[in-house]
């Protein structure tokens, strides 16, 4: 059938845009040379073919061909995937609610929107599209739109789209299981492949319609799989026009959601979840992965990948096949980090430092200055008993271990994973993915600039020029800088606040505190700050979040990125450095500057003059900092996984609950698939965030919290089945969509493994006191700085603390302000400094240059010998395996070899026939002559 290749258009009359995104889908229709998508099946040129339909714009009066869909009643098959006439498969479904139905209905803007709906829907079918619309069963409002690509579309926009096809059936791709030597536990782990079949391999190209014979083409109603004519729709929907105002195109079904012409737009599941369809063509993918993947039962089986893959697209696919591999990596991380969590727990008790500070004798006896000013009282060191213990489990020679370790394990997790990536590419046929991504069509409307390509030496239209280019990077880096430095005024601002009204909640607070009250036993004027200052912290970090989600959109479509692809891994390292500060400031301030500019007792340092620089808790930073730790961590996986379990489940409840009201009808594929949640324009982007933002807590401040990596194994373990369940059974299908990689999350995953290494050294020099206890056992409690006679760790506590004359508080004009607190003339606090009465009394002495030099030259060696070993480990293990990269050579050979052969076959074929014409005209001539 010869179709239509002119678009109907609107040119409406001057009026309010009520589109959102303005700047996405218009364009002067004078400065827009072409829009690819626009090709006819004649296979006309893009730029030839959109000239043509650039004469044939009218009003819509005056057009004559305008075409609706057909008006169906639904048959009565819930689990039919097809038209009423049974044989058009639905492709995609568009969703609106009938203009002359609306409860508020405002005729002007209603009719606007009912024109260029019906504008768009006529482009669709003149572009060879088949529509079928069918009213609701359940809200006689709304009309579902079933929309179906024959044959010759799918193979004109596949040609242009650069989709690689079957040729023939592939022989030479052979997995082997990881778990090859046991077969019995393989058998555990594997899904039954009787139940989910392994797809059939074959070679494959970029489909040719010119070259039809050589593509493996049984059965044209299967030879492009639901998902290819999913994505080939959703290719077609977001370019088709629908309207022209003062010479401006708009066009996209992306623009017309979100400007509510229609409600939804979606591709349909293939059947319930719970239960296989009544249709025996019906494949059952979705209640496959349900049963053997989402499903709870399936916890401890591997994830059928190709099964995903092919149901959800390679994008969907290789983020779960990233989760899947971060979670078995993390097996031996969690190991290995319990293994020295219960070293430092066995050995708590051998602790000397810890049992010197719990000695009544010594501990005891130990009077430690005031840690604020005129109001906080003196306290003794051995009220720190318990917290002391617990530190003896973090800060031990096993965290040493594991923080190197660690550095090790990061390394060999991203090179084996670039493997693994380098493989899935190849089974899944995205090798040249690049070469084949389309533009974005908001990137084609905009290309109005003719250059000169280096390569081909031809003109090609560009967005911008180079200098245009320059400007908006300038532009964009400025307002990305600009937020970050607004999140970074609001954690000064929070700790300005810490500091200011804990002086406020110590003199409103009551000091003597009854036994029998419980409040008063706990509201202290640290759990007061802390906790008031945790709140506002948490509601600023909530709204610069939201607010920074929309910049960081705005900034990136003012980008304009070529492809897909380079939109995500924009947008992803704008919104990553955002939440890098914003996730991670508290536990940097805690680790790096929390009580290391406090000064000493007689002249502590002021924020802004006037307030007192914060010090660690009597348990030291190290162990706020692992507090800090297990409440992030812990807290954030539980909420999380409540909050993506929870939230869509209620609002689909919510959703059946109004949309039956009573009623028990049967409600057809596409109507039960709107009432599902959507998953949104950023999909799998919040998904990948917050695995990096486990991933940095598990590598950057590891050397504080060995337990991190076993909290992650679980949280993983559950976020793949939650996840799981909640695509296959709360979400409606997303587009299927191309992905070679898991995108800029890589290098950002190396950025922060380089990262790790230098917190983590410093984690030990600086914020744990290993190095001063190793400095002490081995120059300071020995000749000639120390009394005993062999290496010990016996008298750290009381070389380590440096003695105070309480008659130097600088404020001691006014009256002492500790005399009723007891009657002491010295105490102590955390610092290496000569005692009074020395000639540099109150100085930094020998013992803090001797830990200084120690803790530089422990930082410097530690991050030479762990980048030694990654470098190496980076060098010696290849992305890419010899085998992966064999087969790759192999059938990219074998796949020419059967082009080649196949041309010639038609070559010589079409040969023959004009030699036998050649030879018959001669003999045609010839003969009468010779007679």
């Amino acid at each position: 059938m010869q179709m239509m290749t002119r678009d109907v258009l609107l040119d409406m009359e001057q009026e309010e845009d009520d589109d959102e995104d303005g700047d996405i889908g218009d364009v002067a229709a004078s400065n827009r040379p072409f829009l690819r998508t626009h090709t006819p099946p004649s296979g006309l040129a893009l730029e030839n073919f959109d000239q043509m339909v650039l004469s044939s714009f009218g009003t819509l009066e005056s057009q004559q061909d305008l075409r609706s869909p057909q008006f169906e009643e639904f048959n009565g098959k819930p689990d039919s995937l097809f038209f009423n006439d049974g044989q058009r498969r639905i492709d995609f479904v568009l969703v609106y609610e009938d203009e002359s139905r609306k409860e508020t209905n405002k005729k002007g803007s209603n009719e606007k929107q009912r024109k260029k709906r019906q504008a768009y829907e006529s482009n669709l079918i003149h572009d060879g599209l088949q529509l079928e619309a069918t009213r609701s069963v359940l809200d006689d409002r709304l009309v579902f739109v079933k929309v179906h690509a024959p044959w010759e579309v799918l193979c004109t926009y596949a040609e242009l789209m650069h989709i690689k096809l079957p040729l023939k059936p592939n022989d030479l791709k052979t997995r082997s299981s990881a778990f090859g030597n046991f077969t019995w536990f393989s058998k555990v782990l594997q899904v039954d492949e009787s139940i989910i079949k392994p797809e059939q391999e074959f070679f494959t190209a970029p489909f040719e319609k010119n070259r039809m014979n050589d593509f493996y083409i049984r059965d044209k109603d299967t030879f492009f799989n639901p998902a290819t004519r999913s994505r080939i729709v959703y290719f077609i929907l977001s370019r088709i026009k629908y309207q022209v105002r003062e010479n401006v195109k708009k066009f996209g079904i992306n623009k017309l959601v979100s400007s509510g012409i229609y409600k939804a737009a979606f591709p349909l599941h293939d059947c319930n979840f719970s239960c296989p369809s009544e249709d025996f063509s019906c494949p059952n993918e979705r209640y496959l992965l349900y049963t053997e993947w989402a499903h709870p039962r399936s916890i401890y089986k591997k994830q059928p990948l190709d099964l995903i893959r092919k149901y959800y697209g390679e994008k969907i696919g290789i983020y779960f096949a990233w989760l899947g591999y971060y979670t078995q990596m993390l097996l031996l991380a969690a190991v290995v980090g319990v293994a020295c969590f219960l070293y430092g727990y066995v050995n708590r008790n051998n602790c000397t430092w810890s049992k010197e500070v719990c000695d009544p004798d010594i501990g005891g006896n130990i009077i430690m200055c005031p840690q604020c000013d005129n109001i906080c009282p003196f306290w003794k060191l051995n009220i720190t008993c318990d917290s002391s213990q617990k530190l003896c489990i973090f800060d031990s020679f096993g965290t040493l271990v594991f923080a190197v370790f660690m550095g090790v394990w990061v390394t060999l997790f991203l090179e084996f994973w670039k493997r693994r990536q380098a493989e899935l590419e190849y089974e899944w046929d995205t090798v040249e993915l690049q070469q084949e991504e389309q533009p974005r069509p908001e990137y084609e409307a905009r290309c109005t600039h003719v250059v000169i390509n280096e390569i081909t030496q031809e003109e090609e239209r560009v967005p911008f020029t180079t200098w245009g280019k320059c400007i908006r990077a300038v532009l964009c880096a400025s307002a990305v800088l600009f937020w970050i430095l607004l999140i970074i005024a609001s954690v000064i601002g929070i700790i300005v606040y810490r500091l200011s009204v804990f002086i406020v909640f110590s003199a409103k607070l009551p000091k003597n505190f009854n036994g029998t009250d419980p409040i008063q036993k706990y509201l202290t004027p640290q759990t007061a700050t802390s906790i008031t200052a945790s709140l506002i912290s948490f509601v600023i970090i909530m709204i610069l979040n939201i607010i920074y989600e929309k910049v960081a959109i705005m900034i990136t479509n003012f980008e304009l990125p070529r492809t897909q692809t380079d939109y995500e891994n924009s947008l992803t390292m704008k919104m990553f450095l955002f939440q890098f500060v914003n996730y991670y400031s508290s536990c940097f301030y805690i680790a790096f500057f929390k009580g290391k500019f406090v000064g000493y007792p007689g002249d502590p340092v002021y924020w802004l003059g006037k307030y007192r620089n914060e010090e660690c808790d009597p348990g030291g930073c190290l162990f706020e900092l692992t507090t800090q730790l297990t409440i992030i961590m812990g807290g954030k996986a539980i909420l999380n996984n409540i909050q993506e379990v929870l939230l869509p489940w209620v609002k689909n409840l919510i959703g059946r609950c109004r949309t039956v009201s009573g009623s028990e009808k049967i409600s057809p594929r596409w109507e039960q698939d709107y009432h599902l949640q959507l998953m949104g324009r950023l999909g799998l982007f919040y998904e990948y965030l917050e695995m990096i933002i486990q991933f940095g807590f598990v590598t950057l401040f590891v050397a504080s919290f060995p337990l991190a990596p076993l909290l992650a194994l679980v949280n993983n373990i559950l976020e793949i089945r939650v996840d799981a369940w909640k695509m296959t059974t709360q979400y409606r299908r997303m587009v299927p969509e191309k992905a070679q990689d898991i995108g800029a999350w890589q290098p950002i995953m190396q950025g922060i493994a380089i990262l790790a290494v230098v917190t983590n050294a410093m984690i030990i020099a600086f914020t744990s006191d290993m190095i001063p206890r190793l400095v002490y056992y081995w120059s300071f409690s020995v000749p000639p700085y120390g009394n005993h006679t062999h290496y010990t760790m016996e008298g750290y506590i009381n070389n380590t603390l440096s003695i105070f004359n309480i008659a130097d508080f600088k404020n001691r004009s006014k009256g002492n302000p500790y005399s009723g607190l007891g009657d002491h003339t010295t105490c102590r606090y955390r610092d290496f400094r000569y005692p009074p009465g020395h000639p540099q009394e109150y100085k930094h002495n020998i013992y803090y240059w001797h830990v200084i030099a120690a803790k530089l030259a422990f930082i410097i060696v530690m991050e030479h010998i762990i980048y030694s070993v990654k470098f190496f480990l980076s060098y010696a293990i290849p992305d890419v395996s010899k085998s992966t990269k064999s087969k790759i050579k192999r059938e990219k050979y074998l796949t020419q070899k059967l082009l080649h052969e196949n041309h010639l076959k038609d070559m010589t074929k079409n040969m023959g026939v004009i030699a036998e014409s050649i030879i018959g005209a001669i003999d045609n001539n010839v003969r009468p002559k010779l007679e």
